[in-house]
């Protein structure tokens, strides 16, 4: 039994900033609510960043206007919060305003376990000696830990921030801040979904491009932004993206104006672990080390 969900990721509501062409994320909510309908599908996933954060004040009014653009969905909704979400909002007031509990949760549908994995997206500013950029709190790694562990079914995991480490090269943000573009423990997590016995596939937003990346015999899928416009020539990327996932097979495609489309086989097999360092390992063949090839 296949199960089909419409994502959307990295709205931007608000005035234009950098490549963010917040001023048309409305109109395109209005689009991507007819996209989610004609889709028909079992679920609705917005993967946060709703808004571009200004402070507290004009963040709940931006935040207010774009939960309003999702209630014209008429298929159920999850939604993650991002960390433009949280800058000035908290979790609780972005839940109240999406009617929504708080915390990560599992959803079980035709046959696949979709795991909301609502980690800490918050960036801390390092006021003083304090730790900057994101801090993935212990208790978000043991909730990961214990669902990949206690999978039973072919396991999707849903969060904002993408762990698998991917390089950002000519990304305009993250190229020369590829620091912010995941957490900082991120192989714990990769760790973490490693313990999965059964096939695992992972889908993020927040680098603002369309990506496949395998890690670890696992897929890591990354959606481009609704409204980014620095792969677009500066128009806003009108982003959509359906999911449909199979006995054996996702097939996921991207529309707008940075189209995309790919083929996936989720599977359970894990890969031998990476080799250390070449000048730590004895008895390697030559073709395989440097030195001795030399």
């Amino acid at each position: 039994m296949s199960v089909r969900i419409a994502i959307v990721a990295d709205i931007h509501h608000g005035r234009p900033s950098a490549t963010k062409r917040g001023d048309r994320a409305l109109a395109l909510m209005e689009s991507f609510a007819a996209f989610a309908d004609d889709a028909r599908p079992d679920l609705v996933l917005d993967l946060g960043d709703r808004i571009s954060d200004e402070d507290a004040e004009t963040d709940a009014r931006l935040a207010a206007e774009a939960a309003d653009a999702f209630r014209a969905v008429t298929a159920p909704r999850a939604h993650l919060d991002g960390n433009h979400d949280r800058d000035h909002l908290s979790a609780a007031q972005n839940d109240a305003l999406l009617g929504r509990e708080g915390g990560s949760e599992t959803l079980d549908i035709g046959g696949w376990r979709i795991a909301l994995w609502r980690a800490d997206p918050k960036i801390h500013r390092g006021n003083g000696a304090g730790r900057r950029g994101f801090a993935l709190p212990e208790p978000d790694l043991l909730w990961l830990s214990r669902v990949a562990q206690a999978a039973d079914r072919p396991l999707l995991v849903v969060s904002h921030v993408p762990v698998s480490g991917h390089a950002q090269t000519g990304n305009y943000y993250f190229e020369r801040n590829p620091s912010a573009s995941t957490y900082p423990e991120a192989a714990r997590a990769r760790a973490a979904l490693a313990q999965a016995r059964v096939p695992v596939l992972c889908l993020a937003g927040h680098v603002h491009w369309n990506t496949v990346t395998t890690v670890d015999g696992i897929a890591h899928l990354t959606q481009q932004s609704l409204t980014e416009s620095f792969t677009t020539e500066g128009e806003a990327a009108g982003a959509m993206g359906l999911l449909e996932l199979g006995d054996g097979v996702a097939r996921w495609r991207v529309e707008g104006l940075d189209p995309f489309e790919a083929t996936l086989r989720p599977t359970a097999r894990r890969w031998t672990p990476p080799l250390p360092p070449f000048d730590t390992v004895r008895g390697l063949r030559p073709e395989t080390d440097p030195e001795a090839a030399a």
